[in-house]
C-alpha cells in the first residue's frame, strides 16, 4: 500500500518579505506602547483614590491622593517646597557629577590596562563589598557634619555602579575585534574612538541608570543627617509631627524626580545606541 503525499505549492504573493516578517513578528514584544513609563504609576494611584474614597485605608497613617495634592499646594505657596527641592537638586547634582567622572576614569584605567586593572578592580571590589551608609560616621568625623559628607557618600553610591558596568563592558569586547583593529593599523586613539567607546556604550547607559537611582535613594537617608533643608530633612519634621501626608508629598517627590532621571537616560540612550537592533526596538 502506498501512500502519496500532494505538495502545495506556495505563491509568490504568500512568500513575500513582509509575510516573513509577519510570520517572525510573533515572538517580538510588538511595538512600544505611548506613554507606556506612566502607565504602571497612573494605575497606582488610581487604586489608592479608589480605595482611600471607598474608606479602606485609614486617613492618619495613608492619606487620600487629593489630600497630599493640597498638603503639597500649601508647601508651594508657603516656599518652603521649592526650596527644599532645589536643595536636595543641587546636593544630587554635585554627588552624581563627582560619582560619574570617578566612575568612568577608574573604569577605563582598569579596563584598558593590566597595571590600572591590578591597582584599581580589587579596591572598588572591596569598597562595593562595604555597606556605603555605614561610611557615614567615619566622613562625618573625616569632613565633618555639613554638605561635603553627603556629596561624597553620594559619589561612592553612584561611581559603584558605574564603574561596575562600564568595566564589565569594556572587559566583554570580543578578542577579534582587537586583533581586527591591529590587522588594520589602528592608533591607540583610534582603536577606542572606533572599537572601544561603541563597544562598552550599551553597559555604561546601564551602569548611569542605576547611578542616577542611587543617587535619590542615598539622598533620601543623607538629608535626615544634621540638614536644615531639602526634601529629606521635611520628611524627617514631619514624621517629628506625625505628618504622614508631609511624608507621602517627599516620597512622590522623589518618586517623580527618579522617573524623570531614568527616563532622560533611556531618552539619550536610545538615541546614542539608534544603530542597534535590539528586543526593545
Amino acid at each position: 500500500m502506498t501512500t502519496t503525499t500532494t505538495t502545495v505549492p506556495v505563491t509568490a504573493a504568500e512568500d513575500t518579505p513582509a509575510v516573513r516578517r509577519r510570520r517572525r513578528r510573533g515572538l517580538a514584544p510588538g511595538k512600544r506602547l505611548p506613554a507606556s513609563r506612566i502607565v504602571g504609576p497612573a494605575l497606582f494611584l488610581a487604586l489608592w483614590a479608589a480605595a482611600s474614597a471607598a474608606g479602606q485605608l485609614d486617613p492618619g497613617a495613608i492619606p487620600a491622593p487629593w489630600t497630599v495634592l493640597r498638603t503639597a499646594g500649601h508647601l508651594w505657596t508657603a516656599g518652603t517646597l521649592p526650596t527644599d527641592m532645589l536643595t536636595s537638586l543641587e546636593r544630587a547634582a554635585y554627588g552624581f557629577a563627582l560619582g560619574l567622572t570617578a566612575g568612568v576614569v577608574l573604569a577605563l584605567a582598569s579596563g584598558l590596562s593590566r597595571i590600572g586593572e591590578a591597582l584599581i578592580d580589587g579596591t572598588v571590589q572591596l569598597n562595593r563589598a562595604i555597606p556605603t551608609l555605614g561610611l557615614i560616621p567615619l566622613f562625618i568625623l573625616w569632613l565633618g557634619i555639613g554638605e561635603t559628607f553627603k556629596i561624597a557618600i553620594i559619589a561612592i553610591v553612584v561611581y559603584i555602579p558605574i564603574y561596575l558596568n562600564l568595566h564589565a563592558a569594556l572587559s566583554g569586547i570580543d578578542h577579534r575585534y582587537v586583533e581586527l583593529a591591529e590587522v588594520q593599523g589602528l592608533s591607540r586613539l583610534q582603536f577606542i574612538r572606533q572599537i572601544v567607546i561603541p563597544g562598552a556604550l550599551p553597559g555604561f547607559f546601564v551602569g548611569l541608570r542605576l547611578g542616577v537611582t542611587g543617587s535619590w535613594l542615598s539622598l533620601v537617608v543623607l538629608e535626615q543627617i544634621n540638614a536644615t533643608s531639602g526634601l529629606g530633612y521635611l520628611m524627617f519634621q514631619a514624621q517629628n509631627y506625625g505628618q504622614s501626608d508631609v511624608i507621602l508629598v517627599g516620597l512622590l517627590i522623589y518618586g517623580v524626580f527618579g522617573l524623570v532621571s531614568d527616563s532622560a537616560v533611556r531618552l539619550v540612550e536610545r538615541r546614542v545606541l539608534s544603530w542597534r537592533r535590539t528586543l526593545s526596538s
